[in-house]
């Protein structure tokens, strides 16, 4: 089932990739979420001797290493080694709070990931969006390309972004090259809408989770399945529940039984090998033929253990048809994860170690401000045509609630470009924004008018609508008419009913 070049195993030549012009990157890039992990009990880590322990990844290849604003000391460790070696490239990532940010804010968010990592210029800077109804993201993201083209950042990534959100922002003007999203034999999301997403923009996936916190592995194999407490890795509490959500253990134990079939098969085709291969390898190589992506993100608890040999094992096998095959049947006997890319930050169930968002954030603040008067709630959204028309963008009078005729317009920018399908997902972004600012949602409407120029594909907008109200299902009209500005393609009002 597969196997590697020649009898007893090719040379692990680390395979690299162009991500973006001017950084390329070991197609396994080393995760660094395990410092926290190590950091839980509040002593941080010794920079200088951690980041010696990333010293033997760079001297095998494996030069590219990934890490966050919140991963404890990270940063700080991979700015120490990245000072005494320019043979490495250093991801990082920048997710804020929720709600609006300030130029100040961004601005000292960037010189912040400057300082720690010791640079004059991030690699690649990946931003996280909690709240798509929120315009506030793309804002972050507009101010974090000014950034770019002043040279603090050589490139702009997104982290946890589904395929609509992706669209949008790259149609709308920000220089995207990168997402890294949760993609393993459990979570195979990434392989659908997401994956056309990249093939027609050109952008290359991260995938991370791919062995699912260590579970993919032949450590258990054949095991009890283990509670969600403290006796687990922050890392492994997580995909403890995407295996719930994929079935629950025992159709885990299949999948493992069946990657660890795969593995001997290699094995035993090739048994002159120095080191066989594992079931990690198996699931890595499996997600890294994949051709959307562009490198998968393997952790490391620096100082503990290491996996370099294990990891260059990667590059000694190739899976023929036949372990696809089978893995593709194992993984289609496993429920898929719901929803798409990065919803497991966004909406029950939430999948991360806590089982909810406590670890990352307290609040949600509305995102847009409400005046009330009289009884009435009434919403503003700040386009200039509210004041120049006198009206507002929702009204909210009792359990009623009536939003304006809503076109793609943010500011003095056109969001989703002329593309309708983009313009009309942004506009019922600013739709649902405008409702949970008012105690709704998406679900609480009942009725919805779209409106479309003459000369523009209906079904791209009724695509795009159907896919946000498939489970809601409201009365609906869709009108072709001669809409206000050329470049404003679409128009949508609704009106919603809450309990």
């Amino acid at each position: 089932m597969g196997g590697p070049d020649r009898p007893g195993g090719r040379q692990a030549v680390v395979e690299r990739t162009a991500l973006a012009p001017g950084l390329e990157i070991s197609r396994v890039v080393t995760g660094l979420w395990q410092v926290a992990d190590q950091e839980r009990d509040g002593a941080a880590l010794d920079p200088g001797k951690a980041a010696r322990a990333m010293d033997p990844y760079a001297d095998a290849g494996l030069t590219t290493f990934d890490m966050a604003d919140h991963y404890g000391s990270a940063e700080v460790i991979a700015g120490t080694l990245g000072r005494r070696r320019s043979d490495v490239q250093l991801l990082t990532k920048w997710v804020p709070e929720p709600g609006p940010a300030s130029e100040k804010a961004v601005a000292a968010a960037v010189r912040r990931a400057l300082d720690r990592l010791q640079t004059d210029a991030i690699d690649l800077l990946q931003f996280h969006a909690w709240n798509y109804a929120d315009p506030s993201w793309l804002d972050c993201l507009f101010m974090l390309a000014e950034h770019q083209a002043a040279g603090r950042i050589r490139h702009l990534g997104l982290t946890n972004c589904d395929a609509v959100h992706l669209d949008m922002a790259i149609r709308s003007g920000v220089p995207i090259v990168s997402n890294q999203v949760s993609f393993s034999l459990i979570d195979r999301r990434a392989a659908g809408a997401l994956a056309e997403v990249c093939r027609t923009h050109g952008i290359g996936l991260l995938a991370y989770g791919t062995l699912a916190g260590g579970f993919l592995s032949e450590r258990w194999l054949g095991r009890e399945e283990p509670p969600i407490d403290e006796s687990l890795t922050w890392s492994q509490m997580k995909y403890r529940r995407f295996i719930d959500q994929s079935g629950g253990w025992e159709r885990f134990q299949h999948l493992l039984r069946t990657v660890a079939r795969v593995a001997t098969g290699l094995n035993e085709t090739n048994p002159n090998v120095t080191s066989g291969w594992s079931i990690a390898n198996v699931a890595c190589r499996y997600i890294l033929d994949h051709p959307a992506v562009a490198g998968i993100i393997v952790g490391a608890r620096l100082g503990e253990s290491d996996h370099i040999d294990d990891n260059l094992n990667l590059f000694r096998f190739d899976l023929d048809n036949a372990a696809r095959t089978a893995l593709d049947a194992a993984c289609a006997e496993l429920d898929p994860i719901g929803g798409d890319c990065g919803d497991e930050y966004r909406r029950p169930p939430f999948l991360t170690a806590s089982g909810d968002l406590s670890h990352h954030i307290t609040h949600f603040p509305a995102p847009y401000p409400v005046e009330s008067r009289d009884g009435t709630d009434r919403v503003s959204t700040g386009t200039p045509w509210e004041a120049l028309a006198g009206y507002s963008r929702a009204v909210r009078k009792g359990n009623r609630i009536m939003v304006a005729g809503t076109t793609a317009s943010h500011g003095d920018r056109l969001i989703g470009g002329r593309d309708p399908g983009a313009q009309t997902h942004f506009i019922i972004d600013k739709i649902e924004g405008a409702l949970q600012s008012l105690g709704a949602g998406l679900d609480d409407v009942v009725r919805t008018r779209v409106f479309i120029r003459g000369d523009v594909d209906w079904e791209p907008v009724a695509r795009a609508h159907g896919l946000r109200f498939a489970n809601i299902r409201p009365a609906n009209t869709l009108v072709r008419a001669d809409t206000v500005g050329d470049d404003l393609l679409v128009e949508i009002e609704a009106e919603a009913v809450t309990g």
